[in-house]
């Protein structure tokens, strides 16, 4: 509230005013808390300021050496895990050989049984008819049949009917020899063929124990990759945990040159006001000492502060973006008001329960970062020219910078400066501040405010 000048004040009083009365009124504030200068903000000393940005360039440079570690231990990663995926590919081959020789090793078996069976019938049949033909030499001689007995000769009619009962008993002596020889053939043919059964089940075996043992080998060679993997990957996650907190001291250590930077910035527009202030008492006690009545018009009061200059509304975006460092990547998560749930993308999102997380993806934290000055679409892509474009080498602390090719835009993350940003980067991470990366941005960053 205004103070209430003498003029008109109580009745009785009179109301005309020195010159000099008047004067003091207005130094005093006559015309109102508009001249009133408030005590003045805290100023940091240079050493102060000095101090903390030496903190926050160590700390940027221990992030610096952890991200190359961290970016050399995934590169070695990602070998390892083409590794596995070869030796798991190797295993399955192995498995698949494997299988092959076992059932060519079945099937040779049972060729070789099918074999040893014809063999033993063969023997069987040529033993039978072995038995036979002694039985038909006994007879022959024995009963004295026409078949095959002596007397088959002996009681001939004539000499044409000895012949004929001749040749009758050596056609009939010879068919049974010829089956007895075809009978010894196929003997032979059967034994040959168990014979190469059991040499092709020989071989089959061979192949079988040789294909166990590439399994076996392939099986340990997948084993040694799986835990050199693991291994690689625990070292991964102890040095994104290293990295993790030095990026948490660092922003610790760039906060507090912010909070510096902004406490002597605060102080030099104190200063600027005061003198303002300072400027227009002066001019308002000379315009009072050129009215010798005092009954001039009061001014009007001091003029209102000045807007907010852009990069007072600069600090405070990043400011936003930074208060999220730490909140889990959650993607289609985040809007102007905060970190929401995460949306399903049947995908790798899915896999690592984006959907059940509160958070940020990339865009989401830009809108967030970005709501007290200018609303953005959840898209990183519409967020590239939402805004002016300006070249890399021009850009500066509040620009948002964009990664993507031919396919388009897939990534976006705001610059803080000094070769760092901040990015909600991707499933399975966290919102952090990390260098810029250059591999895969774009030739412009989008300037929203300046």
């Amino acid at each position: 509230m205004a103070i209430r000048s003498g003029r008109g004040a109580r009745p009785g009083v009179r109301r005309g005013l020195t010159v000099g009365t008047f004067a003091l009124v207005v130094l005093f504030g006559a015309t109102g808390t508009g001249l009133a200068v408030p005590p003045p903000p805290p100023n940091p000393s240079d050493s102060d300021l000095n101090s903390s940005k030496a903190a926050a360039n160590d700390k940027a440079g221990e992030v610096g050496r952890l991200t190359n570690q961290l970016a050399q231990a995934e590169g070695k990663l990602s070998s390892l895990q083409d590794d596995l995926e070869l030796k798991q590919e190797q295993a399955n081959k192995a498995l698949v050989d494997l299988q092959t020789a076992q059932d060519a090793a079945t099937q040779a078996e049972q060729d070789a049984q099918s074999a040893r069976t014809q063999a033993d019938a063969a023997a069987a049949a040529i033993e039978k008819s072995r038995d036979d033909l002694k039985k038909f030499a006994a007879a022959s001689f024995e009963q004295g049949s026409t078949i095959g007995s002596i007397s088959a000769y002996l009681t001939a009619d004539s000499p044409q009917d000895l012949l004929a009962r001749a040749q009758l008993l050596d056609s009939i002596g010879g068919s049974r020899l010829n089956a007895l020889d075809r009978l010894q053939q196929a003997q032979t043919d059967k034994s040959n063929k168990d014979s190469a059964a059991r040499k092709a089940l020989d071989v089959a075996q061979q192949k079988q124990e040789a294909a166990r043992q590439a399994k076996s080998g392939a099986d340990s060679a997948q084993s040694a990759a799986v835990e050199a993997q693991q291994a690689q990957a625990a070292q991964n996650t102890q040095l994104e945990a290293n990295k993790s907190s030095v990026e948490q001291q660092l922003y610790a250590a760039q906060s507090k040159v912010n909070g510096l930077q902004g406490q002597r910035q605060r102080y030099q527009d104190w200063v600027a006001q005061k003198q303002r202030e300072d400027e227009e008492r002066a001019r308002q006690a000379a315009l009072a000492s050129s009215n010798n009545s005092g009954g001039g018009g009061r001014p009007s009061g001091g003029g209102a502060r000045p807007s907010p200059a852009a990069g007072s509304s600069i600090e405070a975006v990043i400011a936003r973006a930074l208060s999220q460092v730490g909140l889990p990547y959650a993607w289609g998560g985040g809007n102007a008001s905060g970190p929401t749930r995460g949306i399903r993308d049947g995908g790798v999102a899915d896999m690592y329960g984006d959907y059940r997380k509160i958070g940020f993806d990339c865009s989401g934290l830009m809108i967030y970062a970005f709501a007290g000055v200018q609303s953005l679409s959840h898209y990183s892509g519409y967020q590239y020219t939402s805004g002016r474009r300006v070249p890399l080498s021009q850009m500066r602390r509040g620009d948002m910078l964009f990664y993507g090719g031919s396919g388009g835009i897939h990534h976006v993350a705001l610059y803080l400066g000094g070769g760092q940003m901040v990015e909600a980067p991707q499933s399975g991470s966290y919102v952090r501040v990390t260098s810029v990366r250059y591999g895969g941005i774009m030739p412009y960053a989008t300037r929203l405010i300046g």
